[in-house]
Parts: C-alpha cells; structure tokens; sequence
C-alpha cells in the first residue's frame, strides 16, 4: 500500500500499479505471479487507489481519510478476506472475536471458507458508505475450495453495481476456469535483482543477494528465511551439511520450508554434475561428482512429500529421512571394490 508519506511499501510495485489502474477495464482483476512478490501487496493498493478521496496520476494519495482508514484497516468499504492462518502474518488482524472460542479449540484454517466468501458477496450488495464504491480483495485466492469458489462465481457473472473485486494468488491453475475467465489478468514478474537487493539490505540482510537467490530472486521469500534463523553463511554450508547427513541446524524448520530447501539443493547438484552454473546456493558451494539417477530419484521422492508437506507428519523423524536421503543422492558413486588378490575363485583347490 501506499502510506502517509506517498510511498509504496514494495517500490518495485510502482510501474505495475500504474498500468493495472490505467489499463483496468473489468470489475474483478486477477493478481498473480511468483510467490513471494507483492501479489497481495498491490491488490490492496489498487484498493486503495480506487476508494482514494484525493488520487493524483490515479495513484492512492495516503494522506486522505480514505487512505488513512485502509491503512488502519477499519475502511468501511474495504473487505479483505485472508484464510485465519495468514491474517495475522499478512497484518491484518486475527479471527474475529466471535471466532475466538472456536479458534481455540482448533489449529487457524488455511482456506478461504464458504461463509466468508458469502460474506464478502453480502457486502458487495450494501451500499458504500464513503461513496466510492465498495471493494473486495481476495488472497490467496487458489485456497477457496470449489463449494467457496462455486458461490463467487455468481457474483462475479452478475456484479452489483458499484463493487469491484480483486483475487490476488501465485497459482492462477488452481483456480475454476470460469472464475479466471470472469477476471482481467495483472501478472507480475520478479522484481529487478538490484532494487530487490536494495530493498533487503535496507531491512537489515546482510549478504542480501545470497537469501535473494536462496528465495530464487523472490524478495518477501527471503525475508520469510531470514525470519526462521536463516543467514547467508547457514544457506552457503547447507549443502554440505546435507552431504554428510549433519541436519542439527535445519532440523527444526517446517516441513514445507525444509522440502523447499531440498528440492532447491537437488536442482543445484543437478546443475553442477551436467556443468551448468547453480541457481539457488553459491558457485563452489556444491561439491561435484553426486550421480544424476540418484538426484533424479531423490528429486521423485521430494515431489511426492511436498504434495503432502501439510500432513501432520512427525517433523523430527520426516527431517532426519530427508537429510539421510540428501546424503546418499549427494554421496557420489560408491568406489569401486579391487579385483581380488591371490588365487581365483575358479582355481583348483
């Protein structure tokens, strides 16, 4: 968004919010690209432009009551639905105090729930209380599951009047295909590598361009590892960490972020045993001479547990399987046993 002194909380959101508020034609836009690059952060903004009580170049001012009110996410006109586990992550505040029982009694939901999307459709009938016009943001928007997905898509064939609604997400494929038809696209790319670089380092990463490449140049994914204990040196030794089986620094990361990790590093040693330059780890960080069938094999095994990273699996016991299986697709070929000494086997006795 943009805040009180007129300045975009992500600078590399400047060029694509001006072309999305200037080439805007349809009441619901799709926001998406890589993970980790603002997606969330300009459908807010473009929310923001369009409730904006003093626009200029048709950019929000963050200085009117509007703006001040998003900013204090209390705009009367504003609804942004979350999944409760990224409500307070994202900055947006828990569950509701009506929630606050029910969430006690069960871990925060990742998905977008049918009553909140009825919800949102709900209040894009009412009236706008400010005037201009109601708005609704939705992110991610790949979790409403199909009974969320089947009750929006109603409104978004047949909109109310003044509302405008706005899905931001990193996987538009698994949205319904008549909910991306029903929306005008907004891609984003990755940001340029210096600004993002700049734009770490001033939020305190040393070596910033390292967990850059480690997000693989997505820069809010590298705040997220600096935030788990994560630094340049730990990212640079993790290979070799790996190779010889020693997992006691990364051991207690979540599941989903330490598969990340491995599937990174198996990509990386792919790269160096054909000879190309890795992409994720250091050059030379990487030692040569892993087997492509190993990888390739480990790379099978990585993609079948990340499709089921969020299942309650005993994180000790899956990190230790994943480093020991790191170990040996890293280990290289065995060497070779010597030809036996001494009589054949087939000698007469």
């Amino acid at each position: 968004m943009v805040g009180a002194d007129g300045q975009l909380l992500l600078p590399w959101l400047d060029q694509p919010l001006r072309q999305a508020l200037a080439t805007q034609r349809a009441h619901a836009l799709l926001v998406h690209g890589p993970q980790g690059v603002g997606q969330f952060e300009l459908a807010t903004t473009m929310a923001q432009a369009w409730l904006c009580e003093a626009a200029q170049d048709a950019r929000p001012c963050g200085v009117c009551a509007s703006c001040r009110l998003v900013l204090a996410r209390s705009h009367p006109d504003l609804l942004v639905l979350l999944p409760d586990a990224q409500r307070e992550s994202l900055g947006w505040g828990a569950a509701g105090e009506g929630d606050e029982e029910k969430a006690s009694k069960a871990k925060p939901s990742k998905e977008i729930k049918v009553e909140a999307v009825r919800q949102a459709v709900s209040f894009a009938q009412t009236t706008s209380a400010r005037g201009r016009g109601k708005v609704v943001v939705m992110h991610p928007a790949e979790r409403m599951n199909g009974i969320s997905a089947n009750t929006l898509l109603k409104t978004l064939e047949e909109p109310p009047g003044d509302a405008r609604f706005v899905l931001s997400c990193a996987a538009p494929d698994a949205l319904l295909p008549t909910i991306r038809s029903r929306c005008q696209a907004v891609v984003l790319g990755l940001p340029p590598r210096d600004q993002a670089i700049a734009w770490l380092a001033q939020r305190g990463l040393a070596d910033a361009a390292v967990l850059l490449d480690a997000a693989g140049g997505q820069p809010q994914d590298a705040l997220a590892w600096r935030d788990l204990g994560v630094d340049a040196a730990l990212w640079t030794r993790l290979p070799a960490m790996v190779r010889q089986g020693d997992g006691a620094a990364i051991a207690g990361w979540p599941l989903p972020r330490l598969v990340d990790a491995m599937q990174k590093l198996c990509h990386d040693a792919a790269c160096v045993a054909l000879g190309a330059a890795p992409r994720y780890f250091p050059a030379g960080s990487i030692a040569r001479g892993a087997q492509t069938s190993a990888l390739a094999e480990w790379n099978r095994e990585l993609q079948r547990i990340a499709r089921h990273a969020e299942h309650p699996w005993t994180l000790g016991l899956m990190a230790e399987s994943l480093i020991q299986q790191g170990r040996r697709a890293l280990a290289g070929p065995s060497p070779s046993k010597p030809p036996p000494t001494g009589r054949s086997l087939h000698s007469p006795a």
